[in-house]
């Protein structure tokens, strides 16, 4: 039920991180990739036997481009879309963060992944998927990630009125949700102790940690899910754990 035979796959952010491990993962469950970046792809396409295409998700023609090039390469329509390019970029204070934050974060997380969901369906056979990356912070808030948190829930908005509106051709549209993540865009040793803390499974993710559930979503495993977002963030989600009542409390379990 996983398997991606015969598949073809297009994956934004594709150069690197989260975006790379999943295209890796498609082309091992056999499915055809192209991935697309604003960075130099062709080292990391040649690396895992994908296509690569440069893509600037924010600016719309250059997804449009990017979009024909890749079905161009592949040879085919496209059954898979990862709308997976972000930037993790957080500040200040609402009431201090820069407009030029403001603008560069909604444009590439936000209007990313409007664009895509507006433009790939064209590019898309029937009965194919469309999975979005959003972000725990879509469902809980941190101060000084604003604008950030914002682009994440609006994924989500996103994700569930395109399922509504594809749902005719049977293309289903899904997100995940990653928690703190091991990678460039990362947080570094202040997102590794907030997941010990935070997680009921006391760790940040690896790339590793999430490709299974965007394999999950692009197969016919997931077949009647759609409008769906998928919270891969080690238990976060759940509330406090045993070692943040420990450390603020004293106890690990909550007060009688």
């Amino acid at each position: 039920m996983f398997d991606l035979t015969g598949k073809s796959a297009f994956v934004t952010g594709g150069a690197s991180g989260i975006g790379l491990a999943v295209a890796k993962a498609m082309k091992a469950q056999g499915a055809e990739v192209v991935i697309a970046d604003v960075t130099s792809v062709e080292a990391s396409a040649l690396s895992i036997g994908a296509g690569g295409v440069h893509c600037d998700v924010s600016d719309e023609s250059s997804l449009k481009g990017a979009l024909r090039d890749a079905c161009d390469q592949l040879g085919a329509s496209l059954d898979i879309v990862v709308l997976n390019a972000g930037v993790g970029d957080v500040g200040d204070p609402l009431q201090d963060t820069t407009l030029e934050l403001m603008e560069r974060v909604t444009r590439i997380n936000y209007f990313g992944v409007m664009l895509g969901l507006k433009h790939a369906p064209a590019h898309m056979n029937d009965g194919g998927a469309i999975i979005c990356t959003s972000s725990m912070a879509a469902h809980i808030n941190l101060p000084g990630s604003a604008a950030y948190s914002a682009s994440k829930r609006a994924v989500v908005s996103l994700t569930e009125m395109a399922a509504l509106e594809l749902g005719s051709r049977q293309i289903r549209v899904n997100c995940v949700c990653p928690g703190y993540t091991d990678t460039a865009m990362g947080s570094g040793d202040e997102g590794r102790i907030l997941s010990q803390h935070f997680t009921a499974l006391g760790r940040g993710a690896v790339v590793d940690d999430l490709v299974g559930s965007f394999i999950f979503l692009a197969s016919d495993a997931s077949r009647y899910i759609t409008g769906h977002a998928l919270n891969v963030d080690g238990g976060w989600s759940c509330g406090p754990t045993s070692q943040l009542l420990e450390t603020v409390m004293g106890s690990s379990v909550s007060p009688a």
